[in-house]
């Protein structure tokens, strides 16, 4: 799974998710791509479902680029324990995912083969998104 080696505070706040993603918008490096249409976060196990989806698909031709990295720990405190005692231990890591962001993007590969192979990775993910392609998106 996806973690970062090493990072400047264990635990972080847990934040808010508003507005638009400006950066990662729009496709740079493959023909088509997968863009979030809702905010959410997505785990690093999450990320990996919808690669492996993807490559299963086109079969490891063609190219894959995953534009988004787990880099925000969850904590969690174990069940059945009582209030307070402080924050929980870091369970597990997610990318926050803004409207707009494109997360996954391939090439080399046929149009319908790559767009099939998005919508299957699609449904592996939390939130709603779109297939994209190049001409769409410039």
């Amino acid at each position: 799974m996806l973690s970062p080696k090493k990072v400047k505070h264990r635990k972080v706040f847990k934040g808010r998710s508003t507005g638009t993603a400006y950066r990662g918008s729009s496709i740079a490096f493959g023909t088509v791509g997968l863009k979030a249409i809702e905010n959410g976060k997505l785990t690093s196990q999450q990320i990996e479902a919808a690669r492996i989806a993807i490559n299963r698909k086109i079969k490891r031709g063609g190219q894959v680029w995953i534009r988004i990295f787990p880099d925000k720990p969850v904590t969690k405190k174990p069940a059945e324990t009582r209030m307070g005692k402080g924050k929980g231990s870091p369970e597990y890591w997610v990318a926050p995912i803004k409207p707009g962001r494109i997360l996954y993007e391939i090439a080399g590969v046929d149009e319908k083969l790559a767009i099939r192979a998005l919508e299957l990775a699609a449904a592996k993910l939390p939130f709603p998104t779109k297939v994209v392609t190049r001409r769409t998106t410039l």
